[in-house]
């Protein structure tokens, strides 16, 4: 049940994501060059329109137990360090870059040629390399 829920919630993040057309690289981009004449403003209605969701979300959690889960997970780690911090920078920089972070990559798969096919196997390798520094230098 709890895959299916996963499925299910996953399948709805990415619809949301192609409808509001941020598996599109440029809009994102856009978006992101405030000052070079061409911002597009289309990415903060999104997360403005996801707030309302969210605050039901975290309404819900307040009140108890999770629908699905016996507890709901606490945070990995309360440390701010170097690794949270090399990660965010590089999770930045790649969105800055080529305008796509992890969701929209895998959502942009079933839409765009063997660029987004490459993005996400480099994504991917990024992520085992990740692991297994952090598996090397623990």
């Amino acid at each position: 049940m709890r895959i299916a829920i996963a499925l299910l919630a996953g399948g709805i993040f990415g619809l949301g994501l192609t409808l509001s057309d941020m598996v599109n690289p440029a809009r994102v981009l856009a978006f992101l060059d405030v000052a070079g004449g061409a911002w597009d403003p289309t990415l903060a209605f999104v997360m403005g329109g996801a707030l309302l969701p969210m605050a039901v979300a975290w309404r819900i959690a307040g009140s108890g137990k999770p629908l699905f889960a016996g507890t709901f997970p606490g945070p990995a780690s309360q440390v701010i360090d170097l690794r949270l911090l090399g990660g965010a920078a590089l999770f930045g920089l790649g969105w800055g870059l080529v305008g796509l972070c992890p969701g929209p990559a895998l959502a942009v798969l079933s839409l765009d040629g063997w660029a987004a096919w490459l993005f996400a196997a480099a994504m991917l390798a990024g992520m085992a390399l990740a692991n297994a520094l952090a598996r090397r230098l623990a």
